[in-house]
């Protein structure tokens, strides 16, 4: 952003952006805290701190990048960890979060039972800190830090510490995530970030880009959509078959640059609109790509993650489940960037 645009013409930063709290008044989400991240540049996303501080609408100038579902944003349901039940309150949005200590499908063993996608999503956050930006001080940086406690008597005790930021002047979301193990014994985890992309970003022709090795979901012989000849980088038309509950997806070992950055997001020709997303891949070696082209609920879902959402049962037999010993702690950093720039665009493909 040019200082020398609105140098000596604003007195208070909030004419150029910031963060700004609020609580929904109206509807399903009645009494559920928000804030608006405004980066005066086009972007402005909303952060639900009622909801782990994930992400709902997001907007780029005149177009939203995320999908939201029938609800949209609804206050926590933490007794909604049965089954799907889950499901019942998923506002969609640009991003949910799933774990802490399981992503997948319900299940029940030995260990206890387990509802899909884990109890994260419906916790409220205990805000830390709000930093607005202060451009006539020559500060352009704003974030907003909260804690997510996921525990329970005799454990599992996980605390998610968030912090959204970003800078004035740049189309850009950073998410630093830490979470500890606040328990005295060892604690099962896995996370994945449930980035969910819609109209007018996604459509027909919209490149989906990602980079890896794939097979589709837990692979599966009759995948519509993820199977050799067929071109599933494209966005569909909506799909009678994908009513109700039809939906396809691949398990991605994403592919790293040299310095162990995975990028993948989305590209509407039309609209000369992109969307990078960009993750470490010593911290989130997996990628999950959800295609939903329901009528009515079309979606398309890029999902970095520490493991594909198989579940904790799965993932123990393959001896892939992380555990967390009291005290130890894992660090997530990812970034969303919307792309408009012609030469940017172009290495963004190139390098997919």
């Amino acid at each position: 952003m040019d200082h020398a645009t609105w140098k000596d013409k604003i007195c208070n930063p909030a004419q150029l952006g910031g963060i700004e709290t609020a609580v929904l008044d109206n509807g399903p989400g009645r009494g559920t805290r928000i804030a608006w991240i405004n980066t005066g540049i086009g972007l402005r996303y909303k952060v639900v701190l009622d909801r782990a501080m994930d992400i709902a609408d997001a907007f780029y100038n005149q177009h939203s990048l995320a999908w939201l579902s029938h609800l949209g944003v609804t206050p926590p349901q933490p007794f909604s960890d049965k089954g799907t039940d889950w499901i019942r309150t998923f506002g969609g949005g640009l991003l949910t979060t799933c774990g802490l200590t399981h992503v997948g499908g319900p299940e029940a063993d030995a260990y206890g039972e387990r509802g899909l996608h884990g109890q994260i999503s419906n916790t409220p956050a205990e805000i830390e800190s709000i930093m607005q930006p202060d451009p006539l001080a020559g500060k352009m940086e704003m974030r907003i830090t909260g804690k997510i406690r996921q525990t329970q008597l005799f454990g599992p005790n996980l605390e998610l510490r968030r912090t959204i930021s970003g800078k004035l002047g740049q189309a850009t979301i950073r998410i630093q995530d830490e979470v500890v193990n606040r328990s005295n014994t060892p604690v099962p985890h896995m996370l994945l970030y449930h980035f969910n992309f819609g109209w007018p970003l996604v459509d027909e022709g919209t490149d989906i880009v990602w980079q890896g090795k794939w097979t589709s979901r837990e692979g599966e012989p009759n995948n519509r959509i993820f199977r050799e000849g067929n071109n599933f980088r494209k966005g569909s038309a909506p799909l009678d078959e994908h009513s109700g509950g039809g939906e396809e997806a691949a398990f991605i070992d994403a592919a790293a640059d040299s310095s162990g950055q995975c990028t993948c997001g989305l590209y509407n020709s039309q609209l000369n609109l992109a969307v990078a997303l960009r993750f470490q891949k010593a911290q989130l070696p997996w990628l999950t790509n959800w295609q939903h082209w329901g009528k009515g609920e079309y979606i398309t879902g890029l999902e970095p993650g520490t493991n594909p959402p198989i579940g904790q049962a799965k993932a123990r037999a393959q001896n892939n489940l992380i555990h967390l010993e009291p005290g130890e702690s894992r660090t997530y950093d990812l970034e969303i960037e919307v792309l408009t720039d012609e030469a940017r665009i172009n290495d963004f493909l190139n390098n997919k």
